[in-house]
């Protein structure tokens, strides 16, 4: 099988990421907890919009007021695509940003070459957090082979956000929890509508991405799973059983049901733009789109979050990203203070203020500082309320590459340029050579 470029890429950032381990040191000493008065400075990477980022640079404030002695260096690239590369090229360079963010999805090739300090003694010593703390689904995305090498400092899950007024507008009952699939396709294709009567659908009902992080929730709702086995996956199980048959359920909203666009409608208008111009009913992302969709939006129309609907179980999609330390930094005593600050309580307060997080931190998460807000959602509690049916994808050194993959045969299913079955069975067998990889990684036969 002919490897992608971003495996090859990978690959070749994981010699020189093993030799600048060796450098700094292949087995990072045991911290014995972090001293007061910290002085230095560090390098903080992170890939954050404008609404996020003031809350960001309020947190590295408020840390080097209480270490006036500490300077954190913050560099923010928007694009993750470029973020990725940026990353390389530093670790490739033998200058690894000391602390850095990324999402529990991309961590494992750091983790697996030895590019990320491990940090349960940090978070066992810490008089600040403890593992406990945090909601456990965030936690445990974020450890491999047994060891915790990044702190999450959100808990965010896919989530449906509807257009309120629409829903009133057309007599239909408001989501709720509980809500089912058939009633989720009923609400979608009521508010599916030709308004000027020109034979063009101009309101759609639903706006939906044709990928593995929106499948995966249908799949598992309807009983299924995505893999073989969640933590020593081999393959994909999407070609048969109850995977399948989710799979054609949601290829069908948009094949059949015609509630979500067309490819030439997403074209010519994205599923955001339309839920923000209020020809949208529903539209599913996590918790990110919020500031977006609060400044868009303004009091042109109400608008809410509901949780996914029900099928043969409840079932939600992880999105949390976590602040990770670099083994080769070379002042990781500060590094670790400042991810204790910014993941901790006081950190959390602030970064919750733009809406955007959905805190990690369960004290801070159930505390008014997330859930009241003179802003919508009106319903914040939703994403408390379906933390315990949260379900992550599985952390791989390749699930990237496998997702790319998957990704591409969802939206020739979704958009009819193949049946479910032909996009299923092309992604289950060309994937299997990154399932073998990772293994490798895994050192298991």
């Amino acid at each position: 099988m002919k490897l992608t470029r971003v495996y090859l890429f990978n690959v070749a950032l994981a010699a020189v990421v093993i030799a600048v381990a060796a450098c700094n040191g292949a087995a990072p000493a045991t911290p014995a907890g972090v001293p007061a008065g910290l002085a230095g400075e560090i390098s903080f990477y992170t890939s954050e919009g404008p609404e996020q980022l003031i809350s960001v640079k309020g947190v590295i404030d408020s840390f080097q007021k209480l270490h006036p002695g500490a300077t954190i260096q913050l560099v923010n690239i928007p694009d993750d695509g470029e973020f990725d590369k940026k990353m390389a090229a530093l670790f490739a360079a033998g200058i690894p940003p000391d602390v850095f963010t990324i999402n529990y999805r991309r961590f494992g090739p750091f983790a697996i070459k030895g590019a990320l300090q491990p940090v349960e003694q940090y978070l066992a010593n810490s008089q600040i957090v403890k593992a406990g703390d945090y909601y456990p689904a965030a936690l445990d995305a974020f450890k491999f082979k047994g060891r915790q090498y990044c702190i999450p400092q959100n808990l965010s899950s896919l989530g449906v956000y509807y257009n309120q007024s629409l829903f009133e507008a057309a007599q239909l009952p408001l989501p709720k929890a509980g809500w089912t699939w058939d009633e989720f396709l009923r609400d979608a294709k009521v508010l599916t509508q030709d308004i000027n009567g020109d034979g063009r659908i101009d309101q759609y009902g639903l706006g939906v991405q044709p990928s593995a992080l929106r499948l995966a929730a249908f799949i598992w709702a309807h009983g299924g799973d995505i893999v073989d086995n969640a933590d020593a996956p081999t393959r994909l199980t999407i070609d048969s059983g109850p995977a399948l048959e989710a799979f054609q359920w949601f290829v069908n909203l948009q094949v059949k049901e015609r509630v979500v666009p067309s490819k030439a409608d997403e074209a010519t208008e994205g599923d955001l733009s339309r839920f923000e111009h209020g020809t949208l009913g529903m539209y599913l992302n996590s918790r990110v789109e919020t500031p977006e969709l609060r400044a868009t939006i303004g009091d042109r129309f109400q608008w809410d979050v509901a949780p996914m609907p029900v099928d043969k179980t409840t079932a939600t999609v992880l999105h949390s990203d976590g602040y990770c330390i670099s083994s080769g930094s070379t002042n990781k005593d500060l590094a670790w203070a400042f991810t204790e600050f910014a993941t901790g309580p006081d950190g959390q307060k602030q970064i919750v203020l733009t809406g955007r997080t959905v805190p990690s931190l369960q004290a801070v998460a159930q505390s008014p500082a997330f859930l009241v807000s003179a802003e919508p959602p009106a319903n914040s509690q939703v994403y408390l309320d379906m933390a315990p049916y949260i379900r992550r994808v599985p952390v791989m050194t390749t699930w990237l590459e496998v997702e790319e993959v998957l990704n591409e045969e969802i939206k020739r299913a979704f958009y009819g340029d193949a049946t479910v079955e032909e996009a299923a069975q092309s992604a289950v067998n060309s994937t299997l050579e990154y399932f073998k990889l990772n293994l490798n990684d895994l050192g298991i036969p």
